[in-house]
Parts: C-alpha cells; structure tokens; sequence
C-alpha cells in the first residue's frame, strides 16, 4: 500500500503539467519515473499523451502500442489511453482495448459501459446494440434495453447502413421496446422514442393507443417535443380535421398563440374529404364553409388580443393565401384589405417587413391601390414609432418595384431619400450606448442595397466607393450593427480590399458554430487575396482558425452524446449525432481546407511529403456526402423581387462556391498530386495512422478513383468561373500528357514502405509496425521502379492547351486588369495556381539521375520550356502588378473615390470621412496587388529550376 502511495505521489507532477499544458515537463517526468518502473503501463500511457500533444506522433505511437499490446483493464489507464487514441484519430483501436478489458472483467458494469461508450463515440451502432443488450440480460436494468433499442435506431438512420436495412431494423427496435416490462410511458423520453420507431414504421394506430392515453395526452400537453411527434402521425393518419378541432380549443379556450397550432388548425381547412380533386366545385364549396367558421375565430382572436399578439392577423394572411392558391376567393380585396389592416396595426414593429413580405404578392390594381395606400403613410418622423412605420413603408415599397422602376435616376433618387432620412432621424438615438443599436439603422442599409443595385445595373465602380462610404458613417453611429458589417465584407471584396473586408468580419466576433455558417463571407475564393507566397499568412491563419470548430466537433459533440445516454435524453441523441454529422461532412470546412492547400503551395516549397500529406487528406474529402450549412440569409436583402437579391448581387466574380467547384478543385488537386506522389493504396493503407472516415453505403462512388477524376458533369462547372474552367483544361491536358510517365517510372510499394520503415526506425528507434517489406522483384531495373519487361511509354509533344495556356491567360490578364482589381488578381492567381501544377506534375523528372536511366531528356526539354515561358510571364504580370498598385494609393485615386461619394457629402458625413475611407480602401488595393505580384516573383525563384 505504501509503495502504491509513493508512486501516487510520483504520478502527481505528471498530471499538473498534463493539465497545465507542460507537455515537455510531463516527458520529462514521466522518463525519471520509467527509469524506476519500466514497465509502468500508466506512466506509459501518459507519456504518449504528451508526446501526443506535442504532435510527436512516430514517438507515441510506438508506447501507445506497447500498451495497448498489455490489454490494460485498470480504468486509469484506460482514460489516459482514450484520450491518446482520441488524440491519434484511432477510434477503432479505444474500442477494442475496452472491448478486450470488458472480455477480461465481464462482471464489471462500470466497464462495460465504458466499452459501450466508446462503440458510440466510434458510431459503431451495430456493437453498442449488442453491448447494450447484454447488460441488460446480465445487469437487468431498464436503460440498457433503452440503450439498446436507441442504438439500433441510429443503426437504421446511419449513413453506413444499407437503405434495405433500415425497415428491418426498425422493426427489431420495435420488438425490444415492446419487451421491456415497465411501459415507455413512465419516462417521457422513453415515450419520445417509442413514438419515433411507430411512426417510421406506419403503426399508426398502436401509436394512437399511446397518445390516447391519460399519461400520453399529459407528456404531450407539457412536452413540444413530443407534442410534435403527435402532430405528425395525427397528420399522417389523415386526421387534420380532429387535428384542427384540437388546436382550435388550445388556441380559443387555453390561449395557447404558437403558431403550430394555427398552422394546424389552417391545415383542417384546406383537406379532401371524399373529392379526389382540389380543383372540383365539391371541394370548394366544402372549403368555404371551413373558411368562414376559420375566419370567424380568427377574427374574435385579433378582436381579443389587439396589439398584446401578431398570431391572430398573420393567420388571416395565410387562411387568404391558401385560399388563392386554391384558387378559392370569396372578395378579390380580401387580401388587400387584411394587409392594410396587418400595416395599420403593427406597422410601427420591426417585425412587420418579414411578416407582410410572403402576402405582398400582388399586380395589378391590387398592387396600385397598396401602393397608394403605403405612400399616403405620413412621413413625418419625430418618435422611433414613426420612423419604424416609415422604414417599413420604404422596405414594402422597395419589396413590389417593377423593371420600369428600376431606372439609374429613380434609383439613384430612392438611394438618397433613403440616405437622406437617415441623417435626419440619427438624433432620435442620440442618447443611447454606444452598444446599442440606432433606430434608424434600417434606413443606411437600405441606401447600401440601392447603391449596390445601382452597380449591378451600371457596373461602375463609383457606387460601390457611395455603399462603403456610408455604411462606415452608419458604423460610427452603430458600431454593433454587424449588418452592416457583413455589407461592407461583401463590397470590400468586390473592391479588392480584402484586408478591410477582414476587420469588418473579425469585428463581427463569430464563435463556435458560427464559424462553419458565416466564414464563407470571407473565406471564399480568399486565396485570390492571399499573401502566402510573401510570408503574410493572414488568410492562412484565418483558415487555420476557422477550421478548430470542426477538431473541437469530433472531440466535443461525442462526449455530448454520451451524457445524454447517461441522461436518458434519448430525443436528443439524434439531434447531437446530426449536428456531429452536419459538421464533420460540412462543405464549409472542406472549401477552407481547399483554399487553405491552394495558400500552402504557394508558401512552401513543393516536396513529396507535403504532397502526400496533403493527397491522403484531399482523398478522404472527395469521398464525403457533404451538408451545405452555410447562411446566407442572414445577410440584408431589401431588393426588389424582379431582380436578384442582395447575396447574389455581391457574391465575389457572380460565382458561388459550392459543392460542384470544391468537387472540381479536388478532382484537379487529386489527380495532379496521386501523379507525382509515390503512394498507392497499398501503401497508403500501410502507413495511416488514423481510421478512415466512414463512407455512406449508398454513396455512389463505386467507380474506380481514376476515371471520377476525370469526370466533368456540366452542373459542376456551372459554379467555375471562365478562368477557373480554363485552368481545369491546362490540368486536364497537364495530367494526360504526363501521366503514363508517372505510372512507369512510379517505384513499387514494396520500395516505398522499405523507406519508410528506415526513416521510421531512424526517428523512433523502432521498426513501423505491421510493415512486411516485400522484397524487390528479380527482374526489376537497378532501382526497383518497374519491370524490365514493361516497355517504356512514348515521348509525345505537349498539348497545345498546355504550351498556350500561359500565353492565353496573359492576354486574359491584360484585359482584366482593365476591368478591375479583383478581376486582375483572380486571374493573376489562376496563372500562378497553373504554375504550382506544372510544379508538382514534374517534380518527379527534376533528378538527374531519373532522367539518365528512363531517357526523358526529350520530355523534360519540352516542359521546361512551358516553365521557361510561364516564369517570364508571371515576372511580367509581378510587374504589371506593382505598376497598378502604385496607381492605387495616389492623390489622383483618392481624388475619383471622394468625388464619386459627393451625393453622400453633407455636414455630417464630411469630406474629410470620405477621403480617410478613401484612402483605407487604396492602401488595401495596394497592398493585396504589390503582395500578390510580389509572391509571383518569390513562387518563381523558388521553382524556376
């Protein structure tokens, strides 16, 4: 006992440095301690959990399976190994040490559910069910069969899970629950799930059974997520009618105002009851009937709860709505008439604009006459009431405009009404905090979206240099208005001012989540600002920092769903494993790391090992069914129906970045660095240290890798820009042209692990585990890379697509660098991105020696002079640039930027504002043009040979 206690204390200082963060002092520490006790299977595994940290991963490897080879059942060390498995990506190998500790201790409930937690944080749903079910027999608790049937369920809804399987394991979910002896009802989550597996499965009326019952109708009146449940399957089972009884009495007799219940009691209305047809007069007639008696409490809702409640009024809006979309109207002014009503009322909330805008669907006289009605609003604005009401005339106005409405002079006089108003009503938010936000602010935003309309329409640069310009003074009043904020990200981008783009988006202080909906607004295409090949890895950093959301995601949201079995929350696991699944499959998180490796090669050096770091991570990408969760509705848009919103209006070259570009990207990044990499599956498989990510079963992606690299489906290039598309081809001819040259001269996987072993044993002092060097075949050449049977491909000439691509897209830059900042950049970076590939492509034939032995003089004189030609051309578009940002920061620049934003020059918004915005925006377009030019000259120098 004593000498346990000594060790105890010895373990202490281990644990302060893990906890503090002194990863070096615990090796330190943990190396004394190994020299007393060798054999130390905890000090073992707490010294690969620094080593771990430290990112020594070849070091902590090898203790990590010296552990794991001792089948540890201590429960300390069983922690530490967790979280060092964890820490490594080996979520297999946590599950079979506790697997085979369980084996060793089956008595120990505490470690068998450990051995179930871990097939959970794995996703292994198939082994936790049955973990699950043996404890149950074994320990006779109620939540191991819950544990049991929940694990079977998210069997059946994972994506690894065949579709055929899923019926049938609902139904086995279906017979463990029925099994239990105590009802589900006693647990309102066991109810929940219960539920849940009825109504996938259509038992419709076994459910009714349930909610039919006295605790039922309890759970569910004091539950939303049941209650829920119940609508559903009340829905499906065809019973809108008892439905809408239902809500009816909730809304009139309780009170009850959440809108599901009016939408429920909306739904009763419109159903068939015998008429197969909605179109037929038997229909219609029997809806009006409905309509009237809905309208009718309705109306005594609105009556009872005046201003207190929207719910009443915005019901009447959709019972009228639905009504014409059945093309059932009683009184063609209806509509009208309950708009005006809705305006007249609650027309002095914010609300009002987002209420109104899904009915204020109108043409014609209807639309003339709410028209008239919104501009006989008085305009006068002495309280925040007033000015509400009349920005929400103006955003109601602006909602209906039409094509002949949309002129440059009626425009640009909407513009400055808007701007107009807006200084005249900033004194009624004088004495608020600064942290507050002003009541005027809707109306610089508005201005913002006409000014930006107004570029749309003309293409002149001068109303964009207006939008910035007064949204930085709207600023200064709300500084917190990360509207605006998110504006001026968009127009600074379009600006070529990336760096103020970025202090306006950190300014908005995103955390967690936020960084997988609203990076894209400043990470999308960024490497066409980036400084990377300068040393500035501004962008970089951003991407790196964006990106820990998703590492805090794998490591945090398993552990959530684990309190929640312990909890018995089971409504919420599904929920936790969606939200793990939406964010480790995000698309969001894959274009960042698409731009991130765009940014690295041109920072780095290309060698093999960042190739095939980055080849193994690209791969995995490829394979994934990706969720956009991106938002962009968050951004204002107060433009007018007929033309696009405000999103589309701004989005950096008219090109979204989304599914179908990040696929071509990896396609092209893929193919180019499995070319030129020396790793094959076989050796990939070898050397991984992590699991691979799981692929859905009914994926598709059964062709082999090679020919879906080569597929170009149109959907996908829609999203490409005519540069981007250009680019493809070069890499496209690139790859085709060079590729058998790679295949043959590529060494055989049995030479690639033989050095990886050395290097290994070198570092480590240990051979790579599970390495079989398989010896060289007899007949190969001096160096093992192919047989001497095989006969050597042809030299052929490069495609023309390849030899003209650099002289193509000069001429291509001279024209964009005539039609603005972002335009030039964007395909000053393409021509530098095209380089990088021809980089890569022929990194393998740069050897002297690899030159000699295959005879590829020819081939390597042939590309070298595509190198030749394509560094003169970078050195010179490096010039071009350095020549327009010198251009970019002068007094005659500043000059056409303060004389453009005159119509917005006025007491308040001074000249002396204008000429500072004026001057941030030509020091951000010179610094992202003299930086880019000179990370032309820097990627040159560093592979011109």
């Amino acid at each position: 006992m004593s000498s346990f206690a000594a060790l105890e204390r010895q373990l202490r200082p281990i644990y302060d440095s893990l906890d503090t963060g002194s990863n070096k002092s615990a090796v330190v520490a943990c190396n004394k301690l190994l020299k007393k006790h060798p054999g130390n299977e905890l000090v073992k595994a707490l010294k690969a959990l620094a080593l771990v940290r430290l990112q020594k991963v070849e070091e902590s490897l090898v203790l990590c399976d010296e552990v794991l080879a001792s089948k540890p059942t201590d429960d300390a060390v069983l922690t530490a190994m967790m979280h060092v498995l964890r820490g490594l990506g080996r979520n297999i190998d946590t599950v079979t040490m506790f697997e085979e500790a369980f084996k060793q201790q089956p008595s120990n409930e505490e470690l068998g559910a450990q051995t179930f937690f871990a097939n959970v944080r794995a996703g292994h749903w198939k082994s936790a069910q049955q973990i699950a079910t043996r404890m149950h027999k074994q320990f006779h608790e109620d939540r191991y069969l819950y544990w049991s049937v929940i694990s079977t369920v998210l069997q059946a809804n994972d994506t690894t899970t065949p579709s055929s399987m899923k019926n049938l394991l609902y139904k086995l979910a279906h017979r463990l629950i029925t099994s239990g002896k105590a009802p589900s009802y006693v647990h309102t989550d066991r109810f929940h799930l219960h539920l849940s597996i009825l109504r996938e499965l259509e038992l419709y009326d076994e459910a009714r059974v349930l909610l039919d019952h006295d605790v039922g109708k309890s759970i569910c009146a004091a539950n939303l997520a049941c209650d829920e449940l119940r609508r559903d399957i009340t829905k499906l089972q065809n019973r809108q009618k008892q439905e809408g009884e239902f809500a009816e009495s909730k809304i009139v007799e309780k009170g009850d105002r959440n809108w599901l219940e009016f939408l429920s009691f909306l739904d009763a209305v419109f159903i068939l009851d015998t008429e197969p047809d909605q179109s037929s007069e038997a229909f219609k007639t029997a809806c009006l009937d409905r309509m009237e008696h809905a309208r009718q409490v309705l109306e005594k809702v609105s009556e009872k709860d005046g201003k207190k409640d929207r719910s009443g009024p915005l019901a009447l809006l959709e019972l009228e709505k639905r009504a014409r979309s059945c093309d059932i109207k009683q009184d063609d002014e209806r509509l009208l008439t309950l708009l005006k009503s809705y305006f007249e009322q609650f027309g002095d909330k914010a609300c009002c604009y987002e209420d109104l805008q899904p009915y204020v669907v109108l043409d014609g006289d209807d639309l003339s006459s709410w028209t008239s009605f919104l501009e006989s609003v008085p305009s006068s604005i002495t309280t925040t009431n007033e000015l509400q009401r009349r920005i929400n005339v103006h955003k109601l106005l602006r909602c209906n405009l039409t094509a002949s409405q949309l002129t440059l002079e009626a425009e640009t006089t909407r513009a400055s009404l808007y701007f107009t108003e807006y200084l005249q009503t900033l004194p009624l938010g004088a004495n608020l905090p600064n942290t507050e936000l002003q009541p005027a602010d809707d109306l610089a935003i508005l201005a913002g979206c006409a000014y930006v309309n107004l570029w749309t329409i003309s293409k002149e640069e001068k109303y964009l240099y207006i939008a910035a310009s007064l949204l930085e003074y709207g600023l200064l009043k709300s500084n917190a208005s990360f509207l605006m904020r998110l504006m001026l990200v968009r127009i600074y981008r379009l600006l070529g001012a990336p760096t103020l783009a970025l202090e306006h988006y950190r300014a908005i202080q995103t955390k967690q989540v936020q960084h997988d909906t609203l990076s894209h607004f400043i990470l999308s295409r960024a490497s066409t600002f980036s400084l990377a090949a300068t040393g500035d890895l501004t962008f970089a950093t951003e991407c790196l920092e964006t990106s820990q959301i998703y590492l805090s995601n794998s490591q945090e949201t398993a552990d959530f769903v684990v309190r929640a079995f312990t909890g018995e929350k089971y409504s919420q696991i599904p929920e936790f494993i969606t939200f793990e699944d939406h964010l480790d499959n995000s698309l969001q998180r894959d274009i960042i790391k698409m731009e991130h490796v765009r940014m690295r090669f041109t920072h780095e050096v290309v060698n093999s090992d960042i190739m095939d770091l980055e080849l193994i991570e690209l791969k995995f990408i490829f394979d994934r069914n990706h969720h956009d969760n991106r938002d962009f509705q968050i951004l204002p848009d107060y433009q007018p129906r007929i033309i696009p919103n405000f999103n589309d209006q701004t989005m950096l070259f008219g090109r979204g970045e989304g599914h179908g570009w990040l696929m071509t990207l990896l396609r092209m990044y893929i193919r180019a660095l499995q070319q030129s990499s020396d790793l094959d599956d076989t050796v990939e498989e070898k050397l991984l240290i992590g699991d691979r990510p799981k692929l859905a079963a009914d994926s598709g992606n059964k062709a082999p890798l090679r020919d879906r690299l080569r597929e170009r489906p149109q959907e996908d290039l829609a999203e490409l820009t005519p540069d981007e598309v250009a680019l493809l081809d070069f890499t496209t001819g690139l790859a085709d042209w060079l590729g058998c040259h790679h295949d043959y001269i590529r060494p055989p996987p049995s030479v690639v692990l033989a050095e990886a072993a050395k290097q290994s044993e070198l570092k480590t002092g240990h051979p790579l585990k599970g390495v079989e060097i398989l010896p060289t075949p007899p007949n190969g050449s001096p160096n093992g890379h192919h047989k001497k049977d095989e006969e050597a491909p042809a030299i052929t000439e490069p495609p023309e697509i390849v030899v003209n691509f650099f002289n193509t897209m000069k001429a291509r830059f001279d024209e964009a660098q005539q039609s603005s900042v972002v335009d030039a950049l964007h395909v000053a970076t393409l021509i530098q991105e095209a380089f990088i590939f021809l980089v890569i492509e022929t990194l393998r034939f740069k050897s002297a020696s690899v030159i000699k032995i295959y005879k590829l003089n020819s081939l390597v004189q042939s590309f070298k002079a595509i190198k030749t030609n394509a560094v003169e051309i970078l050195k010179d578009i490096s010039v071009s640039l350095g020549k327009q940002s010198d251009r970019e920061s002068t007094a005659e620049a500043r000059k056409v930027f303060t004389e453009s934003c005159s119509p917005i020059v006025t007491p308040e918004v001074t000249h002396e504002f204008v000429l500072n915005v004026a001057k941030k925006v030509g020091d951000a377009r010179k610094k992202v043009l003299e930086g880019v030019g000179k990370g032309m000259t820097r990627v040159c120098s560093n592979h011109s040979q």
